[in-house]
């Protein structure tokens, strides 16, 4: 008997520690959305389990693979999507910098850590969430401890 995928959308969401409020607002839709998904009152449609599929860090068939999704909707699904935001990318790409600025010489530029604070502190007005928000707060807290 396949798995529902509202269980296993409400698995995904309880794994990454999230309430329904806050995957509904990752994906622009209401929390009673969410629920309905959820419990199974309805089923999403392909945009919204592409973006399940991308918040999940899923591809979006291994997301309805086995599930009671419509094989035919499943078709007409995206085969990959973006798995990361861009507070998770720009983050990546700050590490990325910084050990490279260590590697190099084992001090900071200044210009380059200066150029970053002004980076996150426009990153963290646009974050999606509270925990991006913290994410990007709190680079910019260890990014001024370098300085």
């Amino acid at each position: 008997m396949p798995e529902s995928l509202g269980r296993r959308i409400a698995a995904h969401r309880s794994k990454l520690g999230w309430t329904q409020q806050e995957l509904a607002d990752r994906l622009a839709v209401s929390r009673v959305a969410v629920s309905h998904l959820e419990a199974g009152m309805s089923d999403p449609g392909e945009r919204t389990v592409a973006l399940l599929a991308g918040v999940f860090k899923v591809e979006p068939l291994e997301l309805v693979a086995e599930t009671t999704y419509p094989q035919a909707k499943a078709e007409r699904l995206p085969t990959v999507v973006a798995r990361h935001t861009e507070v998770e990318h720009q983050l990546e790409l700050l590490a990325n910098d910084l050990a490279w600025l260590e590697r190099t010489d084992g001090s900071f530029d200044h210009h380059v850590v200066d150029a970053w604070d002004v980076r996150l502190a426009d990153l963290g007005r646009s974050a999606g969430d509270r925990a991006e928000r913290d994410a990007v707060h709190e680079a910019r807290r260890r990014l001024r401890a370098r300085r």
